[in-house]
């Protein structure tokens, strides 16, 4: 990439945004922050729960990690986020013009895997449907590119970076 963006690295739970996005973020040389660390506590003990958040749980959490890209604008910065909804990363984007998106993908039987063998997160894999259920693929009129989660992190992170460099400066 050209010039320091804030690319927010999506998907479902269990598609590896916690390991990819520092991954990423080393390799592009700029800070990491991991987007569960926005949600308020009330969110966290819903999903331990195993209860989905509505938008009206998510919206106070996409405003903190929207404030976070905004304050990384013109520096860089990779911040994980699930973005499932069109509207969640709208939000973002209102908050924090210009952010990228790396939409990581994978079929549900490898991602509810992944989740099955992960241990001390707070969202069981009983949220999974749920999360598949909400998602709303990368639009074409979106700055982002979609990643597929097969292969190792950093075959992974590698593919990321290949097709961030690939695009085209986003209109602020």
């Amino acid at each position: 990439m050209n010039t320091p963006h804030v690319v927010v690295v999506m998907g479902v739970a269990g598609t590896g945004k916690t390991t990819i996005g520092p991954l990423l973020a080393a390799r592009l040389g700029v800070p990491y922050a991991e987007g569960d660390d926005f949600h308020p506590q009330s969110n966290i003990a819903k999903m331990s729960a195993g209860t989905p958040l509505t938008d009206d749980d998510r919206w106070p959490w996409l405003d903190a990690i929207g404030d976070w890209a905004q304050g990384r604008a013109g520096l860089g910065g990779v911040v994980s986020c699930s973005a499932l909804k069109r509207s969640y990363r709208d939000r973002l984007r209102a908050v924090a013009p210009g952010v990228i998106f790396v939409h990581l993908t994978g079929d549900r039987a490898l991602i509810e895997d992944r989740m099955s063998h992960r241990q001390g997160h707070f969202m069981p894999p009983a949220l999974l449907d749920s999360q598949f259920a909400t998602l709303q693929p990368l639009e074409p009129d979106e700055a982002g590119v979609a990643v597929s989660v097969t292969g190792s992190p950093e075959e992974i992170t590698g593919r990321a970076a290949t097709a961030l460099t690939s695009l085209s400066e986003p209109a602020p």
